[in-house]
């Protein structure tokens, strides 16, 4: 018996069941569309490389990374029709501070097109995001 591919929701995020660890990640990462899914395997990559031990879930229908032995997360993503999009609970603590401004005080967004990806740039800013205290979610 096989088993089903996730439901692909509007914009084309994956449908993933809640759960806690790298096995459901990288059921979520399988799951994305096109060239997100490769923009997906360098994101966890890079986080797991830059964080060892980082721990990991599916929230919401979005990846969440949070720093061992801390509580909470410091970064999400989530698929867009045509980008993807990291959340930093802690953005505005990042230098530089990524531009995607919320209505949440602190957070800010960085939106991945295909072919944008700074993989310098984001490893930096997972590694200050990792120090950084985690949000409750």
């Amino acid at each position: 018996m096989t088993e089903e591919q996730p439901v692909l929701l509007s914009g084309g995020n994956p449908q993933i069941a809640k759960g806690e660890g790298d096995a459901v990640v990288q059921r979520y990462i399988a799951a994305m569309p096109g060239w997100k899914r490769k923009l997906g395997v360098a994101l966890d990559a890079l986080i797991a490389r830059e964080v060892p031990g980082v721990c990991k879930a599916v929230k919401w229908n979005s990846s969440f990374y949070g720093a061992p032995d801390a509580e909470g997360w410091f970064l999400s993503y989530h698929c867009f029709a045509k980008y993807v999009k990291v959340t930093f609970f802690r953005g505005t603590s990042l230098d530089p501070v990524p531009a995607g401004k919320s209505k949440h005080a602190e957070v800010r967004y960085l939106d991945i097109r295909e072919g944008e990806f700074d993989a310098a740039r984001f490893a930096d800013w997972v590694r200050q995001a990792s120090v950084l205290p985690g949000e409750k979610l």
